[in-house]
């Protein structure tokens, strides 16, 4: 049984884009037994995941993790996330390693001084790039994500008035300039004549709390109520998907759920729209997803996203078209 070890630290969108490294991986060498390395806050993205036979969480605990990685006698690492720490273990195990093209240097030209020199790749395709020196290839079906029965959240659990079907709007975002102000997704809400649930975390509650003030009842608050996974099980049942620049927005496009993208801070020009799989051909891409990006010059200012606007002007965000994105919502769900 050859042993591979997969490296990727975080986050929720990141190890989402690449799962069909997994995938690939498990399905086209023979007698492989796949182990994955990321944080422990990041255990419930993939705890389901049928193609990785055994995780090692990092908690603080380096040497520990070192010594448990040491133990299983690896014959190959492929890293995902290319820092320090995944560094240390590629050097700690001494065994070969294929390692993801970051593209630090094309990323600090984009967001420094806007010259894109980007290679047009997507981010799950160049995860895939890392494996292809084992003979794997991709098989064209994109992203995964799975969740236990147990987290699948039931008709009972949300609003009678959300039962034939609803919007998932994604409000949260780790950064400040990846999220719509509150006034612009209360305007968004107020242009479309559907039901509505807002999802986020705990940090969220707030925010949503006055978005869902203006019509309570088309509009149901869910952030901070459900789990990761009970929250993608709710992504799972919509009709539709609204979202940031977040992971849920690519747990969307696992589920094969239309989207629409709203850029602040970030841009698809880093390379991480949604994806549907190279298999997907060019008419169905337009049906499953639409970019909302203002394409202003300062666009994007940073690859993360930042705790405020380095102008002060937020314009990516501020001046959003709401009723066209409204109306491209009405039109995605016929």
């Amino acid at each position: 049984m050859k042993k591979i070890l997969i490296i990727r630290f975080s986050s929720i969108g990141d190890i989402v884009l690449a799962s069909p490294v997994f995938r690939c991986l498990k399905n086209q060498l023979p007698d492989v037994e796949l182990h994955f390395c990321t944080k422990i806050q990041f255990k419930a993205v993939t705890e389901h995941n049928p193609h990785i036979d055994a995780f090692h969480y990092f908690d603080n605990n380096w040497d520990t993790l070192l010594n448990n990685l040491k133990a299983q006698q690896f014959e190959c690492v492929i890293d995902l996330h290319h820092n320090i720490r995944s560094n240390q273990i590629k050097k700690a195990l001494g065994v070969p390693s294929h390692t993801i093209k970051k593209l630090t240097f094309e990323k600090f030209l984009l967001t420094k001084l806007k010259w894109n020199v980007m290679p047009k790749r997507h981010i799950t395709q160049r995860s895939l790039d890392t494996i292809a020196p084992l003979g794997v290839k991709d098989d064209g079906l994109g992203l995964d994500y799975f969740i236990a029965d147990a987290d699948v959240v039931k008709l009972n659990d949300i609003p009678t008035s959300h039962h034939l079907g609803y919007i998932a709007m994604v409000i949260g975002a780790n950064h400040q300039t990846k999220k719509m102000p509150v006034e612009k997704w209360q305007e968004l809400c107020n242009a479309i004549q559907h039901p509505i649930m807002l999802l986020g975390g705990k940090t969220e509650i707030e925010e949503a709390t006055q978005i869902a003030a203006i019509d309570p009842i088309k509009i149901y608050n869910a952030c901070g109520k459900f789990s990761l996974n009970e929250s993608a099980s709710l992504i799972q049942q919509s009709r539709l998907v609204i979202s940031h620049d977040t992971g849920l927005q690519y747990v969307a496009c696992a589920f094969q759920k239309p989207v629409i993208a709203i850029w602040g801070g970030t841009s698809p020009k880093l390379d991480v729209e949604p994806y549907y799989g190279s298999a997907a051909n060019a008419s169905y891409i337009q049906k499953k997803y639409t970019n909302f990006s203002l394409d202003l010059w300062c666009q994007p200012c940073s690859k993360y996203g930042r705790a405020n606007c380095p102008l002060g002007h937020f314009n990516c965000m501020k001046k959003q078209p709401i009723l066209t994105i409204a109306a491209k919502a009405m039109e995605m769900l016929k």
